[in-house]
């Protein structure tokens, strides 16, 4: 059996920008602290949500430590470090283990799409060379291309491969990944929307978009579940269920960039090629913001 890196809500952060493009680290900061004065489990540092792909090398390795310094270890600080070049993958994930990070975030590398072959000779690779527990992450939606039931298999036996962030929306295949893996792969929801039928096949919480707004309820659908209150999880899961699709109605992280800067937070723009969010969808996501009283 392993342990998970951790149990529960863990957000994927923002990479707040200053008016002039720079990583805004005294925002970055008030971010880390509101996730950790409402209950965040832990914090996922330069993932997706924090634009990884257009931060560079000194950006990057730069919101590592000054995340891992923040957070003083009050909770796990697991840091993004995929690639679709193994060896920038490789790069980054020592770096990050030498900084202190908890654990390792790896995506599937993207664009140049890989086989399942090569997604556990890319992903074992990194393992044997890191001294960190590694959680992978698949989301076939950015990536165009998932991981099947029986390379979670083979990937599972590696002791430093942890688990998985899986945000494919497959409820079928988690289901057949928990039977293969059992105890020895676990599976965290990539998808705000499905966390309670995720901790309802054995899943060890999220890696959530919606905590960075929200963080107390995302992780009280996590805890409730854990203490044996379904009824309840289930019923702030219903009820954030509009937050965490409007979160998405344009690319992510445009959404919740915006809702932060409505809660008062000057994450600034994204970077390009992501632009602001449309009037239209704006309008939806402030009317749902408003309905639970978040601005």
């Amino acid at each position: 059996m392993k342990t998970p890196v951790f149990r529960g809500a863990n957000v994927a952060l923002v990479t707040p920008f200053t008016w002039d493009n720079k990583v805004n680290f005294d925002v970055l900061g008030q971010l880390i602290e509101f996730q950790i004065a409402n209950g965040t489990a832990a914090i996922t540092i330069c993932g997706t949500t924090g634009e990884k792909s257009t931060l560079d090398d000194k950006e990057h390795k730069d919101c590592l430590l000054y995340a891992i310094d923040k957070v003083n270890g009050r909770v796990p600080v697991i840091a993004g470090t995929g690639s679709n070049d193994t060896r920038y993958c490789l790069s980054m994930s020592k770096f990050a283990c030498e900084a202190g990070a908890d654990a390792l975030l790896c995506v599937t590398p993207y664009y140049n799409k890989t086989s399942q072959a090569g997604l556990i000779k890319h992903f074992s690779l990194v393992a044997d060379a890191v001294t960190k527990p590694m959680i992978l992450y698949s989301v076939p939606s950015r990536t165009g291309m998932g991981i099947t039931a029986e390379t979670y298999y083979e990937l599972s036996k590696h002791p430093n491969i942890n688990g998985t962030k899986e945000a494919s929306g497959d409820l079928e295949l988690l289901m057949h990944v928990r039977r293969l893996c059992g105890d020895e792969l676990n599976i965290w929801s990539g998808e705000d929307s499905l966390i309670v039928p995720v901790l309802s096949v054995g899943g060890q919480g999220v890696i959530s978009v919606l905590s960075n707004i929200v963080p107390k309820q995302v992780s009280d659908i996590c805890n409730l579940w854990f203490e044996g209150k379904a009824a309840e999880s289930a019923a702030i899961a219903v009820d954030t269920f509009d937050l965490a699709k409007n979160l998405f109605l344009e690319t992510n992280p445009i959404p919740v960039k915006e809702a932060l800067r409505l809660m008062g937070y000057e994450v600034g723009d994204p970077r390009m090629p992501l632009v602001r969010m449309t009037e239209k969808n704006l309008a939806i996501l402030k009317a749902s913001m408003e309905a639970h009283k978040l601005i």
